[in-house]
């Protein structure tokens, strides 16, 4: 009879591990469908004022509400997009002119300047950069790979987008036009005496991550307006769209700024091309890298604590470790959701898991 039972037992524990182990791949498989669920819920939750605000106040119909805030949503997205155009269009004609023979000549000259700098008389350092020719690499690594390699990367980007955009607001307009249709959806799956617990769960979610977009929005103006000043004193042409484009890549945590700050400097080098590397490129370079550094200071230390502390009640090493983790999971996309994914999920766990030990310690400030 024990035998049997400890059979039955290990057969049972093999089967739990085998129903978790193909759901996680079944989630893994489905990762983007999750991630265009969660972003509709999030454009769901930034459109549902503008919803009862044309339901309540002008008196719209249910439908023709969700359809203008959507067209509404959709608008200021084209809008966004459209200031990037003159820009994109700008410094395609200023690559078009590109002259590469003197620029890697000014990047030669600043190479042996800090070569002689270093080195004093620097008498074998003519040698070495003969030998390690900057320039050549350099010119060859612009025209045969770095080029192309992005080019077609922002082919695969915008492929990528435009699937993903389409499938987020076909999924907003049902979660606009009912408010409760996901919350509908996971009453099914819960046991009757669960649902109150879940409706709570619901309405904490949603008020932890107004809070969260709210502050998201607060870091993307601060660091705008820092890049805005930097880039205005430093004479940049479209500097304002160019702060507003670069604040926005924040919202990825980590590689946003890097991307950020690489697009900063790279379109300040190439809006000054007809200019002296030496004299005029290098410190403009040098003053855009300082502003970087001022924005991400500011932002490390003063809007992302106040953010997760305030809206979210994480601390900031724990979210560190879950935005890593998502993003080996799910790359970018995971690491955009992370936050807001992980603030959903603590909440539900202590509604449901309140008296368990781990549960208790990662959601006492909750």
């Amino acid at each position: 009879m024990k035998s049997k039972t400890i059979a039955n037992g290990i057969l049972r524990a093999v089967g739990v591990i085998t129903a978790i182990v193909l759901i996680a791949y079944f989630l893994y498989r489905i990762q983007s469908v999750i991630a265009y669920i969660l972003i509709a819920a999030v454009v769901a939750l930034i459109g549902r004022p503008i919803v009862f605000f044309l339901k309540r106040k002008l008196k719209f119909p249910n439908i023709l509400a969700v359809t203008a805030t959507l067209l509404f949503i959709i608008g200021i997205f084209v809008a966004i997009v459209a200031l990037f155009v003159p820009v994109i269009t700008q410094q395609g004609k200023n690559l078009a002119l590109l002259d590469f023979d003197q620029l890697l000549n000014s990047l030669n000259s600043v190479y042996s300047e800090i070569i002689h700098y270093f080195g004093g008389n620097g008498g074998g350092n003519e040698e070495m950069i003969k030998r390690t020719d900057i320039g050549k690499n350099i010119k060859a690594e612009l025209q045969t790979g770095l080029i192309p390699n992005f080019l077609n990367a922002f082919m695969t980007l915008f492929s990528d987008i435009s699937i993903g955009l389409f499938s987020v607001l076909f999924i907003s307009f049902f979660f606009l036009k009912d408010s409760n249709l996901l919350q509908n959806g996971l009453l099914i799956l819960v046991p009757k005496s669960k649902e109150e617990k879940l409706v709570n769960s619901m309405e904490k979610i949603k008020n932890l991550l107004s809070r969260y977009f709210v502050g998201l929005l607060v870091q993307i103006f601060i660091l705008f307006s820092i890049y805005s000043i930097t880039l205005l004193l430093v004479g940049l042409e479209n500097a304002i769209i160019i702060a507003f484009f670069c604040a926005i890549f924040n919202i990825i945590p980590y590689l946003g700024p890097i991307i950020g700050g690489t697009l900063m400097i790279a379109l300040t080098i190439t809006s000054n091309m007809d200019a002296n590397f030496i004299n005029e490129i290098l410190p403009k370079t040098g003053y855009v890298l300082l502003g970087l550094t001022i924005g991400q200071l500011v932002d490390n230390f003063f809007s992302q604590p106040i953010i997760f502390s305030n809206s979210v009640k994480s601390h900031p090493l724990e979210i560190f470790l879950i935005i890593i983790i998502a993003g080996l999971l799910f790359g970018i996309t995971g690491m955009i959701i992370a936050v807001p994914g992980y603030t959903a999920i603590k909440v539900i766990l202590k509604e449901f898991l309140a008296d368990n030990k781990i549960v208790k310690q990662i959601t006492k400030d909750l």
